[in-house]
């Protein structure tokens, strides 16, 4: 007891000032949110999906004469949320949302529904494209930039959860560079505000009413929110955006290796395996190699290289530093294009 009030009374003598200081400079927060959310809910839509399983048939009348024929049927349905990205009506969400759909349908803020239709999507991020044709000009969600967030920051979560439409909840940024084993790419914001199903593909915005992240998961023993959920940052998610909108796909850089990380506390990662004829083979790297950069920027680990690579155009030379034991060497390769459903 004792030395609990001497240390709470070392804490507030020399926390006080600095505290103070801190709670000045940011105000606290806001008295409401109500100004930001109108700002943004024009942009934020909910998302129907019909999923057609394939095995699934129904007997129905044929032609006349002709009996019975089967065809498959509509069966489940399933609730998700994007954000409007283009006044012409395309919209962002999540693959797994709208992926094997057989009919969707898109919500607007103010309740007007339309049919959409997926136009491109890129499994290996988790975002899709849907359009939509609602013939007037729409209100088109803002950008921000995910590298300038930090862990304590807010953020404002918007979709459609449990199907009941737009809302709303806040939270702030819990962590960073989350890797939940969801993909090659897993790099995520974890957040604490409220994220249940149906959030999947609604947008996560910054208190300047700019998309930050794009909520895609949560971890949760019930399937509800126990506080932690997880968003892909916009960082990585704009550019994928812009590949679809573009191209119809993604192309991404490939080295033709298995990787993991090197099992010390040094960085890099180690090479465990070789694609014969890959761009890692032609350039002679070998298994047990451990790259530690690429083109002279350090290399955190095995899931570090591989976005590293997969975001460099196919068919570029890149320079990788190779360490052998306390002497590293560097060796120029030409990345390839990453096929489709390979590892890195």
């Amino acid at each position: 007891m004792k030395t609990t009030a001497l240390m709470g009374a070392f804490f507030a003598t020399a926390m006080a000032a600095p505290v103070h200081a801190q709670l000045g400079r940011f105000g606290g927060a806001p008295a409401s949110l109500a100004p930001l959310v109108r700002a943004v809910a024009p942009v934020v839509v909910g998302i129907a999906v019909t999923e057609t399983p394939g095995a699934v048939t129904t007997e129905v009348p044929a032609a006349p004469g002709k009996g019975l024929s089967s065809r498959t049927e509509p069966v489940s349905e399933a609730a998700g949320s994007g954000f409007i990205v283009s006044r012409d009506g395309l919209i962002v969400t999540n693959d797994h949302v709208v992926k094997g759909a057989a009919r969707i349908t898109v919500t607007l803020d103010d309740g007007e529904s339309f049919p959409g239709r997926m136009v491109a999507a890129d499994d290996l991020t988790d975002i899709a494209l849907v359009k939509i044709d609602a013939h007037r000009p729409l209100p088109v969600a803002h950008w921000g930039r995910s590298a300038a967030v930090e862990v304590g920051d807010w953020a404002l979560v918007a979709g459609n959860p449990f199907a009941l439409g737009n809302s709303f909840t806040l939270g702030i940024i819990s962590a960073e560079g989350r890797d939940i084993g969801d993909g090659p790419f897993d790099h995520f914001l974890q957040l604490d505000a409220p994220i249940n199903p149906g959030n999947s593909g609604g947008p996560d915005f910054d208190m300047q009413g700019q998309v930050i992240g794009i909520s895609s998961a949560i971890v949760s023993p019930s399937g509800g929110s126990v506080g932690i959920g997880f968003a892909i940052p916009s960082d990585s998610a704009r550019p994928i955006v812009a590949a679809l909108i573009a191209h119809g796909d993604v192309s991404r850089g490939w080295l033709g290796v298995s990787v993991e990380d090197v099992p010390s506390s040094r960085a890099g990662a180690e090479i465990v395996g070789v694609e014969p004829g890959g761009p890692a083979d032609r350039a002679g790297l070998e298994r047990g190699d451990m790259v530690v950069s690429v083109d002279g920027h350090p290399v955190s680990g095995a899931a570090g290289l591989t976005r590293v690579i997969a975001s460099i155009a196919p068919w570029t030379k890149v320079v990788l530093g190779i360490q052998d034991k306390e002497h590293i060497s560097y060796l120029p390769v030409v990345i390839d294009r990453r096929p489709v459903q390979l590892g890195e």
